[in-house]
């Protein structure tokens, strides 16, 4: 996928830790929100491929720590994504502090779509990402 999908948030004060940074756990909600966000617009709802018996099942995360956010702070989180194998998908999902630009988090993370607790190819995204002009490589 060479497009670009951006989400705009802002860190709640609730979020960070002692040390007044955001917790580095919260950092995935910020990186999950921007996925599901990005399904719901192409049309995929979690709730609805449960109910179909698919489940999207994150596998694994890599995430490299670059810029500590603080209270307040707004940001962009943003993700591009890419099949990987004929099963896997990759988020490749990045959020940036909005005032300067620096980068605070890059992640990849690789997810599976399941029926019945096994692997199914990743079709149903494939088909919704290009029917709203995306392409998934």
């Amino acid at each position: 996928m060479n497009q670009v999908y951006e989400l705009e948030m802002q860190v709640r004060d609730y979020e960070c830790d002692i040390q007044g940074i955001v917790n580095n756990a919260v950092y995935q909600n910020y990186l999950e929100h921007c996925r599901h966000k990005f399904l719901q617009e192409v049309g995929l709802s979690f709730a609805q491929l449960h109910n179909d018996g698919i489940d999207a099942v994150v596998i694994r995360i890599e995430m490299d720590y670059k810029q500590s956010l603080r209270p307040d702070d707004v940001f962009t989180a943003r993700l591009t994504m890419h099949k990987e194998g004929n099963i896997r998908f990759v988020f490749d999902q990045e959020i940036v502090r909005t005032e300067d630009g620096k980068p605070a988090i890059k992640a990849k993370v690789f997810a599976v779509l399941t029926r019945n607790g096994r692997p199914i190819a990743p079709t149903i995204v494939e088909e919704a990402l290009k029917a709203n002009g995306y392409s998934f490589e």
